[in-house]
């Protein structure tokens, strides 16, 4: 099954648009966790089990895992693999922002999409679409691409203007006119900016579902940024919380913790529905 199949799937069978954010801090982790063999693993055992029905995805961010070498990036393989065969309904989306010239993008397109069996990444537009084509290329993955990103100086470089036009609209409209030939391109799209969120729904229409960081510990307003960025069937977003889920208790009910704002999260994005 593809990535946009899959997604689709996942929002009609657990009734939400929630991504839960996979990213462990070893000094955030409970105390009895943090003396595993496999820490990172084992905490997000516990978190996917207790959200894999509230969820329409997971989205683990690369950083954490390569911040602890190879032993990391062992414990995202099997992170990915115990979804893959324990929840194999709901996708997984790699956080990595990769983009380079078109022969290292196929080294990175063999390390996300075969070797950690991803469904989808997200991927910085700067180099343009000749340079993504080894990602564009792969029509059963996910290519999320930077368009509207959710942090406070966003503006330095994507409100610039072309021809008249803030520079995250010219991403918009070439991903969704010219780089989405497969069908598999999303967009990351930031719920700190509603109003520009609004106005890229309205570039690409209803086909294209975006990636939205922001909620939560950023300051994202999560009604705000449903009612700008839904589309006409009451879909297509993958809202994505990581702090204000997976560590919302320290003690040895994390998991039961999460479990619980999760569902809260995802019950109060179907009200603006």
């Amino acid at each position: 099954m593809d990535f946009t199949t899959k997604l689709a799937a996942a929002w009609a069978k657990n009734n939400s648009l929630l991504c839960v954010g996979l990213d462990p801090d070893i000094e955030k982790l409970p105390a009895f966790i943090k003396n595993q063999d496999e820490p990172f693993f084992a905490f997000n055992k516990a978190i996917i089990d207790a959200t894999a029905d509230s969820v329409c995805a997971f989205k683990p961010n690369v950083a954490f895992y390569e911040a602890l070498g190879t032993s990391g990036i062992e414990q995202l393989k099997k992170t990915s693999s115990y979804i893959h065969e324990t929840y194999p309904d709901i996708p997984v989306i790699l956080d990595a922002k990769r983009a380079d010239i078109g022969n290292t993008n196929d080294a990175y397109v063999t390390h996300i999409f075969d070797y950690l069996a991803m469904d989808a990444v997200t991927l910085h537009p700067y180099l343009g679409g000749e340079a993504l084509q080894p990602f564009l290329a792969r029509k059963d993955k996910g290519c999320i691409v930077l368009c509207r990103t959710s942090n406070p100086g966003a503006g330095e470089l994507q409100d610039l203007l072309v021809d008249g036009k803030p520079l995250y609209e010219h991403v918009a409209r070439q991903v969704a006119e010219t780089w989405n030939l497969q069908g598999n391109c999303q967009l990351v799209v930031g719920a700190t900016y509603p109003a520009e969120m609004k106005a890229i729904r309205q570039i690409v229409g209803d086909d294209m579902a975006f990636l939205v960081p922001g909620i939560g510990a950023q300051g994202g307003d999560v009604e705000q940024a449903v009612k700008a960025g839904v589309t006409s069937k009451g879909d297509g977003l993958i809202i994505n919380s990581a702090r204000g889920i997976i560590y919302a208790s320290n003690g040895e009910d994390f998991a039961e913790a999460a479990r619980a704002e999760a569902l809260k999260l995802r019950d109060e994005i179907n009200k603006y529905r």
